[in-house]
């Protein structure tokens, strides 16, 4: 399994591409390596795959409320502040993606789009906000078995 985040250039936003590597028999998702990214296609449009983004959205709206602990966390431990919640994220896109693998393989994965609604337009996300999305990307495709 292969995370990559991108963090938008001044924007208050984030894309994070999930390739997926392994089956997933809970969705009948068993065969991923494909020829060619239209071969790829049918598996983004299958019942399993469909199933797979809608865990995927219930999954992040948890996570997003109840943010895993990240590395900065321990930074902030000492101090206790009244408004030291952190803000909410936003999913803005979450649908399936073609990627491309090694030796011209191309597989399915997942492509989202998180945003801070708090953050300044035409300003790229805070380095924290950025471990935050870092964090919660992996421990999404640890809780839906992604790796």
């Amino acid at each position: 399994m292969s995370i990559r985040i991108i963090p938008d250039e001044d924007q208050p936003s984030a894309a994070i591409e999930i390739s997926l590597e392994k089956p997933l028999p809970d969705y009948d998702l068993l065969q991923l390596d494909q020829p060619t990214p239209r071969d790829v296609d049918v598996i983004l449009v299958s019942q399993g795959f469909r199933d797979l983004v809608d865990d995927a959205r219930g999954v992040l709206m948890d996570l997003f409320s109840h943010p895993p602990a990240h590395s900065n966390a321990a930074t902030h431990a000492n101090f206790e502040l009244a408004h030291s919640a952190e803000p909410p994220l936003e999913i803005t896109q979450l649908t399936g993606a073609i990627c491309p693998g090694d030796d011209e393989v191309y597989r399915p994965g997942l492509w989202i789009i998180v945003r801070d609604p708090r953050g300044k337009p035409k300003t790229t996300l805070p380095a924290a906000t950025q471990e935050r999305i870092t964090a919660v990307a992996h421990e999404f495709a640890k809780r839906l078995g992604l790796c």
